[in-house]
């Protein structure tokens, strides 16, 4: 059976904002075609944009509604919330990225709800080192009995269940990974890999500056979406772990850059 994953309102809605927060003005045109819905869906979500005062449409074209805080109008990121979304889809990307690992790996494995499932599937049958910063992937981590766990501390951030300092940082970068497997918000071929959240920003670059293979793992919906806060380029990953909803426009692009496609 196949999984078809597609963005919810509130996604598009929150892609909408990233989008002017970036160009400053964009038409219905071009936000159908970034979003791959038709002009009555963006109307319509733009109608409750808005209304709840967050944009304004001016002769075609939509902008940043003067009274609205880019930041302030940033929709909430809950860890919990978004495992909730598409836990099937991201269950069988965990599953599969799982089964990449290979005895004596030292791997990196960052924050969310895919790579939660990630740690859920961890083998037990030999040996390798984690080193992790979030509650949701140590709690597993520890489970095996041939996984060596490092584990990089610091401010705790509940919404995320994220730990991250500059000490945690500096333990990140002395550390030299054959792998990484990396979360994202969003996957967007010009705009490049984004997420959510400021703090996570610089943890996810150290990752891949101190990993040999960079392993994204995103489900198909946030392929096009645009974050708030850009970490790296689609082109700077080695492999790409998705779900059969990606689109063939996303493929061919992934596919062009040389990066190998992994389809859960």
């Amino acid at each position: 059976m196949l999984f078809y994953c597609s963005m919810n309102k509130a996604d598009r809605m929150n892609a909408i904002m990233q989008t002017l927060q970036i160009s400053k003005a964009a038409s219905v045109q071009e936000l159908s075609e970034q979003l791959k819905v038709s002009h009555m869906t963006v109307r319509r979500d733009l109608v409750s944009l808005v209304q709840s005062e967050k944009v304004r449409v001016l002769h075609g074209s939509v902008i940043l509604h003067p009274k609205s805080d880019a930041r302030q109008n940033e929709i909430y990121y809950s860890l919990i919330a978004a495992g909730a979304e598409h836990p099937e889809c991201k269950r069988r990307i965990g599953q599969l990225a799982a089964s990449l690992i290979e005895p004596e790996d030292t791997l990196l494995i960052d924050v969310g709800s895919t790579t939660e499932y990630l740690a859920k599937y961890l083998p037990d049958a030999f040996a390798y080192t984690v080193l992790c910063f979030s509650l949701n992937v140590v709690s597993e981590t520890v489970r095996r009995r041939n996984c060596k766990t490092l584990f990089a501390g610091g401010l705790f951030h509940e919404n995320t269940l994220m730990f991250e300092g500059p000490e945690s940082l500096e333990m990140i970068r002395s550390f030299r990974a054959t792998k990484a497997f990396i979360s994202a918000s969003g996957a967007n071929s010009q705009f490049g890999v984004t997420c959510m959240n400021s703090y996570e920003r610089e943890t996810k670059k150290a990752i891949i500056q101190s990993s040999l293979k960079k392993i994204l793992l995103v489900d198909s919906s946030k392929f096009g979406v645009i974050r708030s806060d850009y970490f790296a380029a689609l082109s700077d990953f080695d492999e790409i772990v998705t779900d059969s909803g990606i689109s063939k426009e996303y493929s061919e692009r992934i596919e062009r850059l040389g990066i190998v496609l992994r389809i859960a």
